[in-house]
């Protein structure tokens, strides 16, 4: 009678181990995934919001994060097989795009749809008119890539040639924009947040503009990845975008200070002050897009852009490089 009792505990207890495994190893072990961010930017919450309020491993993902600063870098990594995913500007799937890639490069959850600069003023006193520009010294972006895209096109539009009426810079580093403002270089600079708020509570100057309301929705920042990679992993990416979706939704549901501090474990050496009022001035102009779907106003929108700046062949076709399927299965799912 004991050795059955003792065989009956034992078959209970390998019961739920067997469950427990299945639940976080063995045959239902978490899905890897690779991302490559280009660069870590609060412009990107929902992301570590989908990471750190465990939206990922609701979807059975074990999404391993990295960063490979500059557009080139990030696209060569998804292209080399080094990640998996890519969050990126759209502009480098379509430069994939026209080299006549045998294997594209789709977009499939859009993150952010607004440019994510603001203009600075060095003198940040009286009044702004964009006529202030005029014949001043301008530190822009790099050329090609989406920030000086953007940042050309609303220039444009505001009657002001960037190569004629003032004086552009734009052959600093990415990563050092900030830097040679701060030495002194440009009575205008084109900058992302948390950098705008930073320098404006240094009293180094004032935002007196933004870049993503000037110039509109589009798939400014977007989760991409290679052909191949989704007829592999078809169900992978759904449940990415799945999680991405809860991510977003809960973004726009909550307040700058309760994101600011989901983000918090990503920007250690930020002021929470700091993170709070960079995402209250992208919650406010809308630039985290609610949902991951790219539409055809936003994407013919960014043909726009790229082809006044010269960097367009072709105007692509969204279903050439776009695949909504995943992101509009997650809203259907929520």
């Amino acid at each position: 009678m004991k050795r059955q009792k003792w065989w009956g505990l034992a078959l209970s207890m390998l019961l739920v181990c067997g469950v427990a495994l299945a639940g976080c190893g063995g045959g239902g072990s978490a899905t890897k995934v690779k991302i490559g961010e280009v660069t870590r930017s609060i412009f990107y919450a929902p992301q570590y919001v989908a990471l750190e309020k465990g939206f990922f491993k609701e979807e059975g993902l074990d999404v391993e994060l990295q960063t490979t600063p500059g557009g080139d870098k990030t696209m060569t990594a998804l292209l080399s097989g080094a990640i998996d995913v890519a969050l990126v500007g759209s502009e480098t799937s379509i430069y994939v795009y026209q080299q006549g890639s045998e294997d594209p490069v789709i977009n499939f959850g859009q993150l952010t749809q607004t440019d994510g600069t603001f203009l600075m003023a060095r003198d940040g006193s009286g009044a702004f008119d964009w006529n202030n520009v005029k014949g001043k010294v301008f530190l822009g972006q790099r050329k090609g890539g989406m920030p000086q895209m953007a940042g050309e096109f609303t220039l444009n539009k505001k009657g002001i040639d960037p190569h004629g009426d003032l004086e552009l810079i734009q052959n600093i580093d990415f990563a050092n924009i900030a830097s040679a403002y701060a030495s002194g270089t440009g009575e205008f600079v084109q900058l992302f947040e948390p950098q705008a708020s930073i320098f404006e509570k240094e009293g180094r100057g004032k935002v007196v503009a933004s870049f993503g309301v000037e110039s509109g929705h589009l798939p400014y920042t977007v989760f991409m990845t290679k052909q191949s990679y989704i007829d592999k992993h078809d169900a992978t990416v759904q449940k990415f975008t799945n999680a991405l979706y809860k991510a977003q939704q809960w973004v726009d549901a909550n307040t700058p200070e309760d994101i600011a501090d989901a983000i918090m474990p990503y920007f250690k050496d930020s002021d929470r002050d700091i993170v709070v009022s960079s995402v209250k001035r992208y919650k406010e102009q809308g630039s985290y897009a609610t949902d991951p779907i790219v539409d055809d106003a936003e994407w013919n929108n960014l043909l726009d852009v790229m082809d006044q700046a010269g960097e367009l062949k072709e105007r692509v076709a969204p279903e050439k490089i776009v695949n909504n399927t995943f992101a509009e299965k997650a809203k259907l799912a929520k």
